[in-house]
């Protein structure tokens, strides 16, 4: 059985993540300089890397290499003993599962004992956001007079139910959405060392529903490979992930800039009669209206979509966004990210599309 890709393309060094630069830099600036915090707290969507950022740091900050700037170094006994999960120097709990207060009042006695081998013993809390109330108020004791010996890296998505007494004893680190030009990039990346062939387009289509998770983008790419027959094709993919075919796409995109409801809605039905995902439907019409008005506003940008979207679609895009208002374009943006916000309580998904069409051409 072959390793899945995400797991197979874990990052093992900071220059090997994905996004996420204003986090790395001071990370990495913490190490050459030696200050490093008792805790951290990292918060952000899934899949941009916050369990991974962790699991490097907490080598780097152990690592033996002389040469600061390159730890960790992935060669050292303490590096190979972390990234084989020999050591007992890095601890990772997983709060959904171990939330209560019996669970940390444990931590709380095991952090008093020193390192096996490491200069800092490192405890990962991956969805903090779990944790009991008494469990929180108890770490929170840990974290006020924590042992020098002991690095704190809390992981979180959603930081609006982390206690602000937790977050203010905490380096705090928020997680981005990682670009869909980035994803892109890892993807091919990706594709070059497994040897395989990938249309562009076929990638472009992934990160664009992958919602900034890089992990989300390599899982699609997996299935993908076990769909397609030696190459990556854009139809594949639309087919797997339920995304209308170009036509269907521009048909829509060019009855929504020229008011016409009637097409609009037979579109729409159309595309539920041919098994389109809506939601899907919707990003990449948000996504084409988008680069549509960068293509207005920003026309240089046109090199990066280049990168991300075939020729045909790029020059159906621009010759449209030419002889689009801007304010067409935005109120249509607008309307299609509002109406978008109600397919979860929607009777029916294309509900919610069908009413952006009438809203949009009315």
């Amino acid at each position: 059985m072959s390793e899945v890709l995400y797991r197979k393309y874990r990052p093992q060094r900071f220059d090997e993540v994905v996004g996420q630069k204003h986090v790395l830099a001071v990370l990495t600036a913490a190490i050459i300089k030696n200050r490093i915090s008792h805790a951290y707290l990292f918060s952000g969507p899934r899949g941009t890397g916050k369990t991974t950022v962790a699991r490097i740091f907490a080598r780097a900050i152990n690592c033996q290499s002389k040469k600061l700037e390159a730890r960790p170094c992935n060669d050292c006994d303490i590096c190979r003993e972390f990234v084989s999960g020999a050591t007992l120097d890095l601890i990772e709990i997983d709060a959904a599962s171990s939330r209560g207060i019996d669970e940390i009042r444990a931590l709380k006695e095991a952090v008093e004992m020193l390192p096996f081998r490491s200069k800092y013993k490192v405890y990962i809390i991956d969805e903090v956001h779990m944790l009991t109330k008494e469990a929180f108020n108890a770490l929170l004791k840990t974290l006020e007079e924590p042992p020098l010996h002991i690095v704190f890296i809390l992981a979180t998505t959603e930081i609006d139910k982390v206690p602000e007494t937790i977050i203010s004893r905490v380096q705090h680190f928020e997680f981005r959405r990682i670009p869909e030009e980035d994803l892109v990039g890892a993807l091919a990346e990706i594709c070059k060392k497994e040897k395989l062939r990938a249309e562009p387009e076929a990638l472009g289509i992934i990160a664009a529903l992958a919602e900034g998770s890089l992990r989300d983008a390599q899982s699609v790419l997996d299935q993908a490979l076990a769909f397609s027959e030696g190459e990556i094709k854009s139809k594949d993919v639309r087919l797997l992930l339920g995304v209308p075919g170009s036509e269907l796409l521009e048909k829509l995109i060019l009855a929504l800039i020229s008011n016409d409801t009637k097409s609009g809605i037979q579109t729409v039905q159309k595309s539920i009669l041919g098994g389109t995902d809506i939601k899907a439907f919707f990003k990449m019409l948000i996504r084409n209206f988008r680069f549509m008005l960068y293509l207005k506003v920003v026309p240089e940008h046109e090199k990066e979509l280049e990168k991300i979207i075939s020729k045909k679609e790029l020059a159906f895009l621009k010759e449209n966004s030419d002889k689009t208002e801007t304010n067409k374009i935005e109120q249509t943006l607008s309307a299609l990210n509002e109406s978008y916000d109600l397919l979860k309580a929607a009777y029916l998904p294309q509900l919610a599309l069908e009413l952006a069409v009438l809203k949009i051409t009315n």
